[in-house]
């Protein structure tokens, strides 16, 4: 099954750019396309995509509050690729706390759009760069630092988050720690549980905020 894409942006001209490049590929599919943010909440109960590229600024609901209202109100949520021009921008960082599970700058190759969508759809790695790792480091706080004591990770979980917050994928942590691909994933969904995160990409923000991980 091919994965199905909702494709957001107040710009025609990037919504017609992003889907040339993704319809090229045979396992993409665009299902759909929306100018606003509050459009969204109607075609993901219609299309029910597997991906949605949001623009992060758009004039009635921007990409931050859309992913805050899509992970409120939609059962079994699709994954959500902000898509932004500037990757050190405030904003990407807010929408990657609200949920959003990776962002795509505007001006990226078209190899890296597909790569992008087709990470997030497997949910197993992160596009977790080094601006917004630093962006994270910055808004750390002393109560992110409590929340990863008080999550006592033993020390194969810690290395697991580590490298998570490189941005390997469940295979590629297995060949890191010479363990079973299984065996990852068991300490991914503890580390999750312990630190109370949704997904990798609130796991790996509270990593960089309390300190845990340093973003160089």
């Amino acid at each position: 099954m091919p994965v199905t894409v909702l494709l957001v942006d107040d710009e025609p001209l990037v919504r017609a750019g992003l889907r040339a490049v993704l319809e090229a590929q045979p396992d993409i599919e665009v299902v759909g396309e929306a100018g606003d943010g509050a459009a969204v909440i109607p075609l993901l109960r219609q299309l029910r995509p597997d991906v949605v590229a949001m623009d992060v600024r758009m004039p009635l609901m921007d990409g931050i509050e859309a992913t805050r209202v899509v992970l409120r109100t939609v059962p079994e949520p699709p994954k959500i690729l902000v898509v932004t021009t500037f990757e050190n921008d405030e904003y990407v960082y807010e929408a990657l706390r609200a949920g959003a599970d990776g962002f795509l700058l505007k001006r990226a190759r078209p190899a890296e759009i597909v790569h992008a969508v087709r990470l997030v759809a497997e949910g197993e790695s992160l596009l977790f760069p080094a601006a917004v790792r630093q962006l994270a480091a910055e808004y750390g706080t002393s109560k992110a630092r409590a929340a990863m004591e008080r999550a006592s990770l033993t020390e194969r979980e810690a290395a697991v988050l580590r490298l998570m917050a490189r941005g390997l994928s469940n295979a590629e942590i297995a060949a890191k720690l010479v363990v079973g691909v299984e065996t990852v994933k068991t300490h991914v969904s503890a580390v999750l549980a312990k630190l109370g995160a949704r997904d990798r990409t609130q796991a790996v923000i509270a990593a960089y905020e309390s300190g845990f991980v340093s973003p160089s």
